[in-house]
C-alpha cells in the first residue's frame, strides 16, 4: 500500500486503467484493466478478455504487454510503466520480467494470487535477471471496490466464480 499520496501521473494513468476495468465488467469479464505508458503517453490499453477469447492467458497485463511490444517493435519494454488495477499474478509477473518492464504500479493487492509482494514477489525476485520497481495501492479502494461489486453481483445472480484475474 502507498504510504503517501501517489504522484499525480500515477493517479491519472490508474484512472485510465480503471476505465478499462469497467469495460471488462460491462463485458462480463473480471474487471481488471491495464495501460502501458512510455514517455508520458499511453502506448497500449486493454482489459481482461479471458471469457471472450476463451484464453486463460488473456489477462489485461498480457494483452497490453503484447500490444506495446508490437507498437515499439521490440520485446524490451524499456522506459515503460505498467499500470494495472489488480496486483499481477505469477503469469503476468513473469511476462513483466521477461519484457524488462522497469516499473509497475497496481491498485488493489491480490492476497490469493498476487506476485508483486502479496503471495510472492516475482517482480523483485533477487535471482531473476530483471527486477521492476513496484508501487501498490494507487486508487486501491476504487480498484478493489470494483472487483468486490463484480463478484457480489455474480453471487447475487447465482453465478459464483473464482476471484482470480
Amino acid at each position: 500500500m502507498a504510504l503517501h499520496p501517489p504522484p499525480e501521473p500515477d493517479v491519472h494513468f490508474m484512472e485510465q486503467a480503471l476505465r478499462e476495468a469497467r469495460r471488462a465488467a460491462d463485458e462480463g469479464e473480471v474487471p481488471v484493466g491495464a495501460v502501458l505508458v512510455r514517455d508520458g503517453s499511453v502506448i497500449s490499453r486493454d482489459h481482461n478478455r479471458r471469457e471472450r477469447l476463451h484464453d486463460p492467458t488473456a489477462h489485461a497485463e498480457m494483452l497490453v504487454i503484447t500490444a506495446a511490444a508490437a507498437h515499439i517493435e521490440s520485446w524490451r519494454l524499456l522506459g515503460c510503466t505498467l499500470y494495472v488495477t489488480l496486483e499481477p499474478c505469477a503469469m503476468c509477473a513473469g511476462a513483466i520480467v521477461l519484457g524488462r518492464v522497469p516499473r509497475v504500479v497496481f491498485g488493489a493487492s491480490d492476497p490469493k494470487a498476487g506476485a508483486g509482494g502479496s503471495v510472492m514477489d516475482l517482480l523483485r525476485h533477487p535471482r531473476l535477471n530483471h527486477r521492476a520497481d513496484v508501487m501498490g495501492g494507487v486508487l486501491a479502494n476504487e480498484c478493489g471496490g470494483l472487483l468486490a461489486e463484480f463478484f457480489a453481483s455474480k453471487r447475487r445472480a447465482g453465478k459464483t466464480s473464482r476471484s482470480d484475474s
